[in-house]
């Protein structure tokens, strides 16, 4: 149970997967405007992530391994993640306009955010049984949510800040982005 716990904690602090790999850069920058869209964000791909994760498992395990179709996982876990975007999609369309709007084009950009489908060829790679694969595919979302949102604060004061012309956007979002890299790697002793 504590290397579960432990994994939860790494995944979201130490080894982020925004400011270690840099990976999901593109709604990070994109989507980080505004903190409830920020949210929004997060949210749509913790539920991606999570159910394309135990599917592409139980898919890899029951299906691909025994058949020994094991090439196959990158094709079947791509068209596995776009099914559970487009699911997506389709609810924020009919439940939360607002939002739907809001994420714009971010929202089918999910389908290939590179940190859905590390997630899951990295459950696959590590060797992760049924339970860490099920802490882990929620962690590293997790992780991205709690970075995008803490990310979308600081822009929010940004944007009120007075900075020279040369900075303002994404340059002084990309700044920020690597102090937040050296802050949460600084926890890496901690665990």
């Amino acid at each position: 149970m504590s290397s579960l716990i432990t994994l939860f904690i790494a995944n979201i602090l130490m080894s982020n997967v925004v400011l270690t790999k840099f990976l999901g850069m593109c709604p990070l920058l994109g989507v980080s405007r505004k903190s409830s869209d920020a949210i929004g964000m997060g949210l749509a791909v913790i539920f991606v992530i999570f159910s394309s994760s135990v599917l592409t498992y139980l898919l890899y395990y029951n299906v691909l391994v025994p058949l020994e179709l094991q090439y196959m996982d990158l094709i079947t876990f791509i068209l596995v993640i776009a099914a559970f975007v487009q699911l997506v999609e389709m609810i924020l369309k009919k439940y939360s306009i607002g939002l739907y709007k809001a994420l714009g084009i971010y929202l089918p950009l999910i389908t290939t955010n590179c940190v859905v489908l590390y997630v899951t060829l990295d459950n696959i790679i590590k060797g992760f049984d049924f339970a860490e694969m099920m802490v882990y595919s929620i962690a590293v979302p997790t992780g991205f949510m709690v970075v995008l949102y803490i990310f979308s604060t600081i822009r929010e004061r940004l944007e009120l800040s007075k900075m020279p012309e040369a900075f303002k956007g994404n340059p002084i979002a990309l700044v920020v982005a690597a102090l937040m890299a050296a802050v949460f790697t600084s926890f890496a002793g901690l665990f």
